[in-house]
């Protein structure tokens, strides 16, 4: 059976471009690392549930912040080194990141411990400049930013007129 995650990818446009919003994968195996550590805000959803509706419910979970309002913008699916498909849809917003709370999961930790702690699903959220998230976010899932820049390039923000 293939595992299916849905994700919102809020970005915004600034003087020095596209910008998007990614959340640092949290708990103790992701703690240290960078490159291929950061996701677009994403959840796993089961057959009876749309994709957009998965993708704006793990949204909140992530963030603890409202769905952002505005047109989405569908970026498609990818497949992720372990089978995993993501589809993902891109909405142009300016989410206040200092205001996001991640939603909590538990596991042993240390290994054999019998220790269950509790982590945050994301433990850091930022805001990045397409070239750079490009370095940082799991690998199948730079080819969502990439088909992000080539539907959002020469398009004028939400409403201005085109």
């Amino acid at each position: 059976m293939v595992r299916r995650s849905a994700g919102l990818l809020p970005f915004r446009r600034t003087a020095d471009g596209v910008e998007v919003l990614l959340g640092h994968m949290g708990g103790p195996l992701w703690a240290r690392k960078e490159q291929g550590a950061w996701t677009v805000l994403k959840g796993e959803h089961g057959d009876e549930e749309e994709p957009q509706a998965a993708a704006e419910r793990e949204f909140v979970e992530e963030t603890g912040l409202p769905v952002p309002p505005g047109e989405r913008l569908a970026l498609g699916t990818v497949r992720q080194r372990g089978g995993k498909e993501v589809t993902a849809w891109a909405v142009e917003a300016d989410v206040d990141v200092d205001a996001a709370v991640s939603g909590t999961f538990t596991m042993v930790w240390p290994p054999r411990s019998r220790t269950v702690r509790t982590f945050p699903e994301i433990d850091r959220f930022r805001w990045w400049p397409l070239a750079e998230a490009r370095g940082v976010v799991v690998g199948a899932q730079a080819e969502l930013l990439d088909r992000l820049e080539a539907a959002a390039v020469g398009r004028p923000p939400d409403g201005e007129p085109g």
